[in-house]
């Protein structure tokens, strides 16, 4: 590379290198860097995380949304029950109209 290495790139680059299970050697000629400045990157990652990274973010949102689907399911469940006092009521309604 002639150019400095953007932080995002740099950063993009060790996302591949860590996820994406190819081996290392083969992430950094897909980037276009050297081995060992890829290496270099990722130690240095590992050092100092800046800030959480996206893929935690995202997964932090997905677990939160999957509670409130939860919750959101249990109370929809709750509400298509009629309540015990109307179950009463309707039994004899019925039971009534059945006598006439």
């Amino acid at each position: 590379m002639a150019q400095k290495p953007t932080p995002e790139f740099r950063a993009e680059a060790v996302r591949g290198a860590l996820t994406s299970g190819l081996p290392r050697r083969q992430v950094a000629a897909d980037f276009d860097v050297g081995f060992s400045t890829l290496s270099r990157w990722i130690q240095q990652d590992r050092r100092n995380p800046e800030k959480p990274t996206t893929q935690s973010d995202l997964e932090r949102e997905v677990a939160e949304l999957r509670k409130e689907n939860r919750l959101l399911r249990e109370e929809r469940e709750v509400l298509k029950r009629p309540p015990s006092s109307l179950r009463s009521e309707a039994n004899e309604v019925c039971f009534h109209r059945k006598e006439c």
